[in-house]
C-alpha cells in the first residue's frame, strides 16, 4: 500500500486505520467502480442462453418434441451442446425460471472465484500479501471483464467448464492423481471445445491422464446414448454439423482465427488460410506447452491451452474468452517476480493492464458490420490479436533454484560445539595408568 495511504488522518477511528479495514475499503471501492462501469456500458442480455437451455429442456421433458427441434420463440437459436450437457442441466426443467437464474448466477460466481483464487494465491504467498485481499482485488476487476460479465449476463456455462478443467490441470494432473483427466473429460462431454486439453495431456506426456479423460468422455457419451438414444443420434449425425444453428462466422463476436478469415472475405472465405493459421498456432502452442510441462508450470499449460482453444475453434463468441483470463493473471504473476529488471516488469504489467482494459472496453463492437475496410478489419479482430500476443508473450515460471545440502540447525550446531569442547577437555586430562593406581593402593 502506498505510504501516502498509510498516513491516514489522526481523527479517523482506530478501526479505520487498521490494515484489514483499509484493504476492505479498497476492495469495496473497486467493486463499486466495476459495477458502475457495467451499469453504464454492459449490454443486458436477459440471460438469453439460459432461456435457450431452459426452454429446450422443458420442451423435451414435457413431451412437446425432441431436444434439438426446439428454437427459442422469435429466434433461430436452439440447444447446440451434446446430449450429455442436457442430462447435467435436466434438474433445471423442474425448477422455476427465477430459481434457475439464481443457480446460474451462483455457479458462475463460485466457479470464477475458485479459479481466480487458485491462480493468485501462489503470487500472494510469494510476495507476502494477503491472499484474500488479492482475491478481492482480482474479483472486483473481473466484474468489469467483458467475457466474464457476458458469461454472467447470458447465463452461459463457460465459468463452470473453466473450473472443471482448472481443477484437473492445477491439482489432479500436477500431483499425478489416479483420477487426473476426469475434470477435462466431463467438460469435454458437456461442450466439445475443452477437448483440446486432452491433446495437451498427450503432447506433454501425461498419457494416463489423457486415457482417463478420453474414457470419461466415452463413458458419458455411451451412458447418454443409452438414456436418450434419439437425441444422441440427432446430435452426432446432424446437429453437430449444422453450423447455421450457431450463428454467422463473420459476426464480430466471433473472435477466433476463423472469424478473422471470414471477416476478411465474408463471401468467399479461404479455408486454406484458416487451416494455415491454425497449424502455425498449434505449433507455437505445442512448443511452449511442452516447455511449460518440463518446468512443472501447470498454470502456464492451462493458460496456453485455453488461449489456443479459443483461437482454433470455428466459433468463439466474446463470452468464450473467459479462457484468456488465466493468461492475464499470469502476466501479473510473472511481472511481480523478484529480481526482474524494471523494464521487464513494466512490460509484463503494462501488457496485462492494456489487455485487460481493451477486453473490458467492448472495442470490437465499434466495428460491428464495419470491417469492410482494412482499419475496420483490424479493429474488429482486436481480441484475436491480443490472444495471439498472449500466446507468445506470457513468460514461463522462473526455473527453480538448485537445492544445496541442508545447513545444520541451531540445535545441531550447539551439539557439535559441545562435542568439540568435551574432546578438548579429554585431551588435556591425564587418565591414571594401571601402575599408578597400584602405587596409590599400596
Amino acid at each position: 500500500m502506498p505510504a501516502r495511504l498509510r498516513q491516514l488522518p489522526a481523527w479517523l477511528p482506530a478501526w479505520a486505520r487498521r490494515k484489514g479495514a483499509q484493504q476492505a475499503a479498497i476492495v469495496f471501492g473497486l467493486f463499486l467502480a466495476a459495477w458502475a462501469f457495467d451499469a453504464a456500458f454492459a449490454v443486458r442480455h436477459g440471460f438469453f442462453d439460459l432461456r435457450v437451455y431452459y426452454g429446450a429442456l422443458n420442451h423435451w421433458v414435457d413431451g412437446n418434441g425432441a431436444l434439438y427441434d426446439y428454437l427459442l420463440p422469435r429466434t433461430k437459436y436452439g440447444f447446440t451442446y451434446p446430449p450429455f450437457a442436457a442430462l447435467t442441466m435436466l434438474p433445471m426443467a423442474y425448477l422455476g425460471w427465477h430459481v434457475a437464474i439464481g443457480i446460474s448466477m451462483l455457479l458462475t460466481v463460485g466457479a470464477a472465484l475458485a479459479v481466480i483464487y487458485w491462480l493468485v494465491e501462489p503470487m500472494a504467498r510469494r510476495n507476502g500479501w494477503s491472499p484474500w485481499f488479492v482475491l478481492g482485488v482480482a474479483a472486483a476487476l473481473v466484474v468489469a471483464f467483458e467475457p466474464m460479465r457476458e458469461t454472467f449476463l447470458f447465463g452461459q456455462v463457460n465459468a463452470i467448464l473453466l473450473v472443471l478443467v482448472a481443477a484437473d490441470v492445477l491439482f489432479l494432473v500436477r500431483y499425478n492423481r489416479s483420477v487426473a483427466g476426469v475434470g477435462i473429460g466431463l467438460a469435454t462431454a458437456i461442450k466439445l471445445t475443452p477437448g483440446i486439453f486432452i491433446i495437451y495431456l498427450i503432447i506433454t506426456g501425461r498419457i494416463r491422464a489423457a486415457v482417463v479423460a478420453s474414457g470419461t468422455v466415452m463413458a458419458a457419451t455411451v451412458f447418454t446414448g443409452a438414456v436418450a438414444p434419439d437425441e444422441s443420434r440427432v446430435f452426432w449425425t446432424d446437429a453437430l454439423w449444422n453450423t447455421s444453428r450457431v450463428g454467422e462466422n463473420s459476426f464480430v463476436s466471433n473472435q477466433s482465427l476463423n472469424g478473422v478469415v471470414h471477416r476478411w472475405d465474408p463471401d468467399q472465405p479461404s479455408n486454406l488460410a484458416w487451416m494455415a493459421l491454425v497449424l502455425i498456432t498449434l505449433a507455437v502452442w505445442a512448443w511452449r506447452s511442452r516447455a511449460a510441462a518440463k518446468r512443472g508450470d501447470e498454470a502456464m499449460g492451462l493458460a496456453l491451452t485455453g488461449i489456443v482453444g479459443v483461437l482454433i475453434s470455428p466459433i468463439t463468441w466474446v463470452h468464450h474468452l473467459v479462457w484468456v483470463l488465466p493468461a492475464i493473471i499470469l502476466l501479473v504473476d510473472r511481472g511481480t517476480v523478484k529480481g526482474l529488471s524494471k523494464r521487464r516488469r513494466n512490460w509484463l504489467l503494462g501488457l496485462a493492464a492494456f489487455t485487460y482494459a481493451v477486453m473490458c472496453s467492448r472495442l470490437v463492437w465499434a466495428f460491428n458490420g464495419g470491417f469492410d475496410t482494412f482499419p475496420g478489419w483490424v479493429g474488429s479482430n482486436a481480441y484475436v490479436w491480443l490472444s495471439l500476443v498472449l500466446l507468445v508473450a506470457v513468460p514461463l515460471a522462473p526455473k527453480p533454484e538448485p537445492v544445496g545440502p541442508p545447513r545444520p540447525r541451531a540445535v545441531d550446531a550447539g551439539v557439535d560445539d559441545l562435542d568439540r569442547e568435551l574432546a578438548d577437555v579429554t585431551a588435556t586430562v591425564r587418565v591414571p595408568s594401571q601402575d599408578d593406581r597400584r602405587l596409590v593402593q599400596a
